[in-house]
């Protein structure tokens, strides 16, 4: 490992990057062309502290969560992950999983859409990153790691993962869970991360055994839900998916179908992001 090239490498990208294209607001009075050493730590869930020792290159050999949010943070390229990996002295981590590189495009994409529920997901449905909105829709990222951080397997071995699809949807939802896994296996070639899935699976859930045996298949990029929101009750919504170019994860946003009360309910959620939807009701708080 080379701390002073690390930090170096860092110093570099920081200020290259422009407050707007990370969602920070910009302003005329900056003294630095890019971001500051404390925004970085904020978009990587680092203290300042740290993350200064890290530019000085000493302290402690980043951990490789750490160096994976770093290179979200900064919006590296595949390449300047990989030698950012390098120089933190750690292994580049697989394509797929919580620890892959959240494809820079799809960040911006979801930086530009702060109005909408969005989030970046893997293949086997593991969110990687989500916005406010998102937080407030559906509640925050797992903290399960590995095949128990997906979706899809805990979709059928959780049923606190259900909580927040109408009823009326579980069995629609697990023939498409289902359906888009086989999609994913037959894209991976069975690569062994999607085959212990499976094999858990099917031990695991009588239900997901039967549609797997269906051989049903199709990869999933659209859909319409009814979710519910603890507070806001049933809200109906198209969700749409865009996919990367490998197929490897997928940016998912949420929109309110035309007619219903669905908008209505979606601005509520704007103004009142994750705070508590009872308690700001009690306090006020209007559609805007």
């Amino acid at each position: 490992m080379d701390l002073a090239a690390f930090g170096e490498f860092l110093r570099s990208r920081r200020d290259r990057i422009h407050p707007g294209e990370v969602g920070l607001p910009e302003s005329p009075r900056r003294r630095v062309p890019g971001l500051r050493r404390d925004e970085v730590a904020v978009l990587a869930g680092a203290s300042v502290d740290y993350y200064n020792q890290l530019e000085q290159g000493r302290g402690a050999q980043p951990s490789e969560q750490m160096v994976a949010a770093l290179a979200r943070a900064l919006r590296l390229t595949e390449d300047e992950r990989a030698h950012l990996y390098f120089l933190a002295g750690r292994p580049l981590p697989p394509r797929h999983g919580l620890s892959a590189h959240v494809h820079p495009g799809m960040l911006d994409l979801l930086d530009r859409l702060p109005a909408t529920p969005a989030a970046v997901i893997t293949d086997l449905h593991a969110t990687l990153v989500q916005n406010r909105l998102a937080t407030a829709l559906l509640g925050p990222i797992p903290k399960e790691k590995g095949i128990e951080a997906g979706f899809v397997y805990r979709w059928f071995t959780d049923p606190e993962a259900r909580l927040r699809y109408h009823p009326d949807e579980h069995d629609h939802q697990s023939r498409v869970f289902v359906a888009d896994l086989r999609a994913v296996s037959a894209r991976r070639g069975g690569d062994s991360e999607v085959r212990e899935l499976i094999q858990r699976l099917v031990s695991a859930s009588s239900e997901f055994a039967d549609l797997w045996a269906h051989q049903e298949v199709a990869v999933r990029r659209a859909d319409r839900k009814r979710l519910v929101h603890p507070d806001l009750g049933v809200i109906e919504l198209n969700c749409l998916s865009l996919l990367s170019e490998d197929g490897s994860q997928r940016l998912l946003w949420f929109t309110a179908p035309v007619g219903g009360d669905s908008a209505e309910k979606l601005k509520l959620l704007a103004v009142l992001g994750s705070q508590d939807v009872g308690a700001a009701k009690q306090s006020g708080a209007t559609l805007g």
